[in-house]
């Protein structure tokens, strides 16, 4: 399922809160930033109908001490989205005492 998922599929998404469940179980409303597609780093060797690369950012809405792994993401247009890799990022300028993630898809 995840390699029928593109850019298009979280766009609508975007500035929405989303729940994400996280390993433990536990469920994580997080903000969809942004989709950021990165055609720059598309494998000149791969099929023209690939998709391109993608990252997904988000910032979770409460505070969390989740770092990275397999999540479960419950978007409002699209509904559940299992076995995603959610990877926690530095906030780079933004409120440190914030949560920020990415998801990677290549």
């Amino acid at each position: 399922m995840l390699e029928l998922v593109d850019a298009a599929y979280f766009s609508p998404s975007t500035g929405k809160v989303c729940a994400m469940q996280l390993p433990d179980g536990s469920m994580l409303p997080v903000l969809v930033d942004s989709v950021n597609v990165k055609s720059q780093y598309r494998n000149p060797y791969a099929p023209e109908q690939q998709r391109l690369p993608f990252i997904v950012t988000l910032t979770a809405q409460q505070t969390t001490a989740f770092i990275e792994g397999p999540c479960a993401i419950d978007l409002e247009q699209r509904g559940r989205l299992e076995e995603v890799y959610v990877l926690r990022v530095a906030p780079l300028g933004r409120d440190p005492a914030g949560a920020y993630f990415q998801i990677v898809f290549s």
